[in-house]
């Protein structure tokens, strides 16, 4: 089973993948304001470098939260977007262990189906100017 790990919740990105329950590859990188530019990218070669396609991949386990706002907004928009057109099942998971937990979870045939994100506190906003 091809797994694919994503974890886009700080400056430094992650993306993993597991096969059989075990870390195959990996790659985490600074991807600060670039995360939207450089995802895909990683995503690409992390397969490539594997000799896998997306069509290969059997789950997605997605990191959740809490964290960045707009790191977790990127991040799940392809996590989901991927579940979706590859027709794979999708989990979110927060904690320590949370690839662990995820793969666990895809192993008992759970799904997601869309990834909602936890960003740890209410959102503060601001009253319109006048």
């Amino acid at each position: 089973m091809s797994i694919l790990s994503i974890k886009t919740d700080q400056e430094e990105a992650f993306v993993g993948l597991q096969t059989e329950g075990k870390i195959v590859d990996s790659e985490t990188w600074q991807a600060g304001r670039e995360l939207s530019m450089t995802l895909n990218e990683k995503l690409e070669k992390l397969l490539n470098k594997n000799n896998l396609e997306f069509k290969d991949l059997e789950g997605i386990v997605f990191y959740s939260g809490p964290g960045s706002f707009t790191g977790l907004r990127i991040g799940a928009s392809v996590a989901n977007t991927l579940a979706y057109s590859l027709t794979i099942p999708i989990v979110g998971v927060t904690g320590e262990d949370w690839q662990d937990t995820g793969i666990k979870k895809l192993k008992n045939k759970e799904n997601d189906k869309i990834v909602k994100l936890n960003y740890g506190a209410e959102p503060n906003i601001t009253k319109p100017r006048k």
